[in-house]
Formats: structure tokens, sequence, C-alpha cells
């Protein structure tokens, strides 16, 4: 059952969501907050680091993985109405994606864990919502 969710996951929804997210992340984290990402880590003295195929690639896999398992999640647990889809993205993006980010940043090495995920929140819920609404749209 588990891995027949899989074959049932529409790929236009999948390419959709995960467009969406390479163009949202570089127009949030390149145009929108830069300057508030690096004060969130204790950069904002040093020049910005030049992206390189691992911070440009990296991410976009590992969103295509998220995005993949939140449309298993979908047909698992029968979302039938937008509706449902958001509030499956809320919770994705509340209950996971913030959640980790604050527990990735509660480190010594990140000297602002709180400032750095409320940085954060806006791209990871944005994204979690449109991730499940498109993937409901084009299933």
């Amino acid at each position: 059952m588990v891995f027949g969710t899989f074959a049932q996951i529409s790929v236009w929804g999948v390419l959709a969501a995960s467009a969406f997210g390479f163009v949202f992340g570089g127009v949030f984290y390149g145009a929108l907050v830069p300057r508030y990402y690096a004060i969130a880590l204790g950069r904002e003295t040093m020049p910005a680091a030049k992206p390189d195929i691992l911070t440009i690639l990296g991410p976009f896999v590992c969103n295509v993985v998220m995005i993949v398992t939140t449309a298993a999640i979908m047909r698992m647990i029968g979302i039938v109405s937008l509706a449902d889809a958001l509030s499956l993205g809320l919770v994705i993006g509340v209950g996971y994606l913030l959640a980790m980010c604050m527990t990735i940043a509660i480190n010594p090495n990140f000297p602002r864990p709180f400032y750095y995920t409320m940085v954060n929140a806006p791209y990871f819920l944005v994204s979690s919502l449109v991730t499940s609404g498109v993937l409901f749209l084009l299933q």
C-alpha cells in the first residue's frame, strides 16, 4: 500500500511545486532576507558567500524529497479538498519544518536560534502551503 502510493503521485504537481520552491527560495534568500539571514548566523560583518553548486542544488533536491513525501502523505490520508490540503500544508509547515528549523538552530553554532527560525519561517510556511495546494490542484 505505502509504495503503491508513490506511483499515484502527480509528476506535474511535483514539478510545479519544485519549480515554485526553487524560484521562491532564490527570491526570498537572495533578495528579500540576505541581510537578516546573515545577522541570524552571526555573519553580518563578513562578506556574503558566493553560491556554489551544492548551495544551489542541495536545497532543491531536498525540497523535491519533501514535496514527494507531502504528496504521498496527501494520498495516504485521502485529502479531498483544497482546504484539507492547505490545512496539511500548515501542519507540515509549523509542526515539522519550523520545529526542525528551530531544533537545528539550537546549538552553539547558531548565535540567534529564535531569530534564525523567524527569518526562515515565512519561506517554510509559504512553501509548505503552496506545495500542498499545488499538489492537490494538479493531482
